[in-house]
């Protein structure tokens, strides 16, 4: 006889396999509080600040991860979308404060870029920031050797 798990041991199980691959579960959101959401990752972040026209102008500095180690806890009715150009990166803000504290990146549409300064304190141990030429962004992404793999389970 097969047996199913429920819910609650399902995330136990998640939980325990997060934790034994050394990762954390980090909280955060927007500025208003409307948009909360927590990740699992490192306590040592590995940030890109990539230099392409909008990350310049938002400041957007961010981590990857994987879709199944993010999840939204609050405020899906309160994120509206912008895209421009291929219209791949969905670039996720706050309808209240306009705060993009996470969107989904052009390089890894099967993932999210957070942004560090939107976690709440104590769970970062340190951040390493990388360079990433986002004005080239296709000679980037050919040239990176890892940036693709960070949103791989």
């Amino acid at each position: 006889e097969r047996h199913r798990l429920s819910c609650e041991e399902a995330a136990w199980l998640l939980l325990d396999a997060y934790e034994h691959r050394g990762l954390v579960k980090h909280t955060g959101g927007c500025h208003c509080g409307a948009i909360r959401f927590e990740v699992w990752a490192s306590a040592d972040l590995h940030v890109f600040n990539c230099n392409c026209s909008i990350c310049t102008k938002k400041q957007n500095k961010h981590f990857i991860v994987p879709a199944s180690r993010f999840k939204l806890l609050k405020g899906a009715e309160n994120l509206t979308t912008y895209t421009f150009n291929t219209h791949r990166a969905q670039h996720t803000f706050c309808k209240t404060c306009g705060v993009q504290s996470f969107y989904t990146p052009r390089s890894n549409p099967d993932g999210y870029g957070i942004a560090p300064h939107c976690l709440d304190d104590g769970t970062v141990h340190s951040i390493i920031t990388e360079d990433i030429n986002g004005k080239e962004w296709e000679k980037a992404m050919k040239e990176h050797k890892t940036i693709r793999d960070m949103s791989k389970p």
